[in-house]
């Protein structure tokens, strides 16, 4: 019964509403037409990190991580807020295992880029072999698929986790970088050396993970590295929304692998 109710969805998993017309994932257009793309009054030019204020920021309009270098990339988008509706169909999508969902939220990903941004080659951010086959999938390179198709680039699995590490969701910031120090391998140099690379993932929160694995491309020969998520942590609401047991399994349908 749980399997035909994923693959013929009678009522969305947002708003309960029924669906009239035949899909290939359990949300109704008005629900997808409701997302809205991020919004704050001030963000670092670099890591996009939202403010309320400009006084975290430079002249040169950068956030204290940034002016250290403890940020390895060179730019970041994301579309919306980790929250709401968005945070909802993230959850669905990653752990409710309704893969048919990448195609919408790729599609949502594309509006964040500024116009006329060119990227050389598409990089997922790897997830550790162990759970990806529990998982059965990497919700950053089905992301990543997408992407590819729509803007027409080739998208290449350079990279690797070296090891298995805790999931990032509970720790501090400090203790996510070094959660993720060392981490990553690029397996494909020749793929990436010298070129803009764009990393994409699910989610951004403090930029630990997409930092690390930035820093391991640029160490094997990227020339800038770009990370494009579908949603970013708001860094200014303590403490940002991250998944619980609970809403994962509301979103999912009783799901509550909480694995990252």
């Amino acid at each position: 019964m749980r399997l035909l109710s994923i693959l013929f969805p009678d009522q969305c998993r947002l708003c309960e509403s029924p669906l009239n017309t035949t899909k290939r994932y359990p949300v109704c257009p008005s629900c997808l037409r409701s997302l809205v793309a991020f919004q704050a009054d001030y963000f670092c030019v670099a890591c996009r990190t939202p403010f309320s204020t400009p006084f975290p920021l430079n002249e040169q309009g950068l956030c204290g991580l940034c002016r250290r270098g403890l940020v390895g990339f060179d730019a970041a988008f994301s579309f919306g807020a980790y929250e709401g509706s968005l945070q909802k169909l993230i959850l669905l999508f990653k752990y409710g295992g309704v893969h048919t969902l990448a195609a919408p939220l790729g599609q949502l990903m594309m509006k964040a880029f500024p116009p006329g941004f060119a990227i050389d080659v598409i990089v997922p951010v790897p997830m550790h072999w162990w759970r990806a086959w529990r998982r059965g999938f990497n919700q950053a390179e089905l992301l990543a698929k997408e992407v590819s198709r729509r803007a027409g680039v080739r998208m290449c699995r350079a990279v690797r986790r070296k090891r298995w590490t805790p999931p990032q969701a509970g720790l501090s910031n400090r203790a996510r970088r070094q959660n993720v120090s060392g981490l990553f391998e690029v397996t494909k140099p020749a793929e990436i050396r010298g070129l803009h690379v764009l990393l994409v993932d699910d989610v951004l929160t403090t930029g630990a993970t997409a930092s690390a694995c930035a820093s391991a491309l640029k160490r094997a020969g990227a020339r800038a590295v770009s990370v494009l998520t579908l949603a970013r942590a708001d860094r200014r609401v303590e403490p940002f929304p991250l998944p619980t047991p609970k809403t994962i399994a509301a979103a999912s349908g009783g799901i509550s692998n909480v694995e990252s």
